[in-house]
């Protein structure tokens, strides 16, 4: 299966290896975006291997070079002219400029840099796309959680709902172009289809409008029977109704693949053996508003939910040294870490018998060790601190003992047994035997008295039960916060739920809402309190079986042709070889340049965050279907920041952790390329000072002792390339490495 993560650093490499100057040595360019890009999936080390002598930021003051330079850039207005100005006015900064930009390059800036003084000095011009963050190997996202209140925020007033959904659409085109990007990386030209609401309408500043919605039509043209007869104004008219953000992205991606296959007919380029060709699946994250609530307890889920882990890679903890010392580490969770990879996904308890089995292993193969091995994970602390030989594997197993040790702490200390069963009979509608709960009220309540339980899982209790009953009476919901003496704040993210087109209020004579997409019951042998899966598992197994209701996701354009479910079951199943066939494949030779496994794609997209409950579930279900799945999003989210943004949903944002001063009320841009010259704006630092010369005054050979000060700026190159001594500096300058 092709990594993300491996996708976008063969793309960058290949860019930077691809120029081969006469002199060998060339300049990396880089802008402030792309060198966080860069430094995602790439170490300084890897890069100045690639003859790189040095690595120049374009907003620094740089001194010309006599080497050419590869510039790795945004392809925004303000690095266009930095371009230029580096070969106008007489100015040459480099031998020669070949230039790769992270994302499409607009015509019009095309047409600037190849009219301009630079032209005569451009070797070349390419366009990467690969403007995505590549988190896992099968999962990206726009790191953009502010698009959450773009999407769901409703407008402050009737007057501002047109400018609030022109907002959202500038947000949603660069969304489209970000996912474009995606499936360019991976060669795919999916299927698109989409999910369309059945039980509520679209949301946020998309809500059926007087504002945004086109005028009605002529009186009288309703009598008209067929859809066909009624007319453009009709149509146009009851086309809000249908709206949804799913919908809108959906169409936008795929303007964005047609234009770019019609600009590179050759895309996708074939592959041998041939790949069936894959679906592009947008989903929002209204279609399940039960999954950011639930307590996970596989280990990845868990440690995010639990531990305070930045970003869901960051993670600071005790490390015990050698002499018996406690000092603070920040680990890096990433795919780079093989024991985070082995475990992440398993059920808690499975991760930590996986952990302990993996270290006794360790132990018994470390010549050193003499004695048992570890029973608990205590003894794994105790005996780490004696293996100082083995500095890397310690501080790997120390890292997830330490996590480990703390989930489980949190687990009895916060009631999440009693807590996380109320949660599951809410979330699935069964009990763990399978029966309808009865007593689910009597479970809760005290729960919801009990101060050892935090507000956090009150919210989420009550949240969970309110989705349960499809809305409750609001007499009830008042006794439900005052049982749990829930703050206004808290409250309000209950109540808020309704922006996600949720139910929460509830009349007597109100019926239950109609939803086509239900939670299916697993049959997998499973832990009494992980038996919810979230609904993008049920949409993901029932579109490969060709089980997926084409009205709930209908396809944007073309559709596969249909197949038996018989017909797709034998495609998705893996073939097995017997060991005793004839003719073994075992033994065939592996052909060069050729990929072993051709399986079809899934790439899944939620609006508004995805939890790491639905990233596991693209793992299993790649294995399980046979499939490759990639699960992408405008963030990672865990319940803490759900609910957190919950809060401020109905206020834009205002308040939040990632947007404290809201979603702006403006309107969207006069044209998308300005939209994405102020998203990638950086802003030039001061002009350097000429440094002053000291004349010792009563000196009478002054020009022999003129004193020159340091001058007052540096170069930012240095700090792109990392801190070091002075006289490594220099060793490295004899090499020709890099210079300063």
């Amino acid at each position: 299966m092709a990594s993300l993560i491996t996708a976008v650093r063969s793309k960058l490499l290949q860019a930077i290896r691809s120029v081969n100057p006469p002199g060998r040595w060339k300049i990396l360019v880089v802008d402030e975006h792309s060198q966080k890009l860069l430094g995602s999936v790439l170490k300084q080390f890897d890069i100045l291997e690639e003859n790189v002598t040095l690595i120049e930021s374009i907003s620094s003051h740089r001194e010309p070079q006599q080497f050419e330079a590869v510039y790795l850039l945004m392809p925004t207005t303000q690095n266009v002219k930095r371009i230029i100005k580096d070969f106008s006015d007489g100015r040459q900064q480099y031998l020669g400029a070949h230039l790769f930009f992270i994302d499409g390059l607009s015509e019009t800036l095309f047409e600037h840099l190849t009219t301009s003084p630079a032209e005569p000095h451009l070797k070349g011009l390419q366009d990467l796309f690969v403007n995505f963050w590549a988190t896992e190997a099968q999962t990206f996202s726009l790191q953009s959680p502010g698009l959450f209140f773009n999407t769901y925020s409703p407008p402050r007033n009737e007057a501002a709902f047109k400018s609030a959904r022109s907002k959202l659409e500038e947000e949603l085109r660069f969304v489209s172009k970000t996912i474009a990007n995606v499936c360019i990386t991976l060669n795919e030209f999916p299927y698109v289809r989409y999910y369309m609401p059945t039980h509520h309408s679209p949301l946020g500043p998309l809500k059926p409008n007087d504002q945004t919605r086109a005028p009605p039509p002529p009186e009288g043209s309703g009598r008209w029977r067929t859809n066909l007869a009624r007319g453009d104004a009709a149509r146009a008219y009851e086309v809000a109704d249908t709206d949804f953000v799913t919908k809108l992205l959906a169409f936008m991606i795929q303007q964005n693949l047609d234009e770019y296959r019609r600009i590179n007919p050759e895309f996708p380029k074939a592959s041998d053996p041939p790949r069936p060709r894959g679906t592009l699946i947008i989903t929002d994250r209204s279609m399940d508003t039960v999954a950011p609530f639930i307590h996970e307890f596989t280990y990845q889920a868990m440690c995010n939910d639990l531990l305070q882990i930045d970003d869901g890679t960051k993670y600071m903890y005790k490390f015990q040294s050698s002499v018996g010392s406690y000092e603070d580490k920040i680990a890096t969770l990433s795919d780079a870490d093989s024991v985070w990879t082995t475990v992440r996904h398993m059920h808690m308890r499975e991760a930590i018998d996986k952990l302990m089995a993996d270290f006794n292993k360790f132990m018994e193969e470390n010549a050193g060790f003499k004695g048992e091995g570890a029973a608990s994970l205590n003894d794994m602390k105790d005996m780490l601190a004696n293996l100082p030989q083995y500095q890397e594997q310690r501080e790997k197993f120390s890292l997830h003992l330490n996590m480990a040790q703390d989930c489980m702490n949190l687990f009895e200390k916060h009631k999440l047994p009693l807590v996380a069963n109320v949660e599951q009979c809410c979330a699935t509608g069964l009990t763990s035997e399978g029966k309808t709960p009865k007593t689910l009220v009597e479970e809760m309540v005290p729960l919801l008295d009990s101060q050892e339980v935090i507000n956090a899982n009150k919210v989420r209790m009550v949240a969970l039960y309110i989705q349960h009953r499809d809305g409750v009476p609001d007499e009830d919901r008042r006794r439900l916060y005052q049982h749990a003496r829930l703050s206004m704040a808290d409250q309000d993210a209950v109540n808020s739920l309704v922006h996600l087109g949720v139910r929460i209020s509830r009349g007597p004579s109100d019926k239950d809402t109609k939803k086509k997409l239900k939670q299916k019951t697993s049959s997998d042998d499973e832990y009494e309190l992980s038996r919810y899966r979230p609904l993008l598992r049920t949409v993901i197994e029932e579109h490969s079986a060709n089980k997926l209701d084409p009205t709930l996701f209908p396809y944007v354009k073309d559709s596969p042709t249909v197949l038996s479910p018989a017909a797709s079951l034998k495609q998705t199943t893996p073939q097995t070889t017997s060991l005793r066939s004839a003719k073994p494949s075992w033994h065939k030779a592996v052909r060069p340049n050729v990929h072993a496994e051709s399986k079809q794609r899934v790439i899944v997209f939620v609006v508004g965050g995805m939890t790491y409950s639905e990233i596991r579930e693209a793992y299993s279900l790649s294995t399980s279907l046979n499939k490759d799945i990639y699960i992408g999003s405008t963030h990672a989210i865990t319940p803490r920041n759900f609910i957190d943004d919950l809060k401020v949903v109905e206020i834009a944002g205002v308040g939040s952790r990632d947007v404290p001063n809201g979603v702006s009320l403006a309107g969207a841009h006069h044209s998308y390329q300005e939209y994405y010259d102020e998203k990638y704006f950086t802003p030039d630092p001061p002009a350097p000072q000429r440094p002053a010369l000291h004349v010792p005054k009563d000196s009478k050979h002054s020009a022999s002792k003129l004193v020159k000060t340091p001058s007052s700026y540096s170069t930012s190159s240095a700090s792109l390339v990392g801190p070091g001594t002075v006289e490594k500096e220099e060793k490295k300058k004899k090499r020709g490495l890099f210079r300063f």
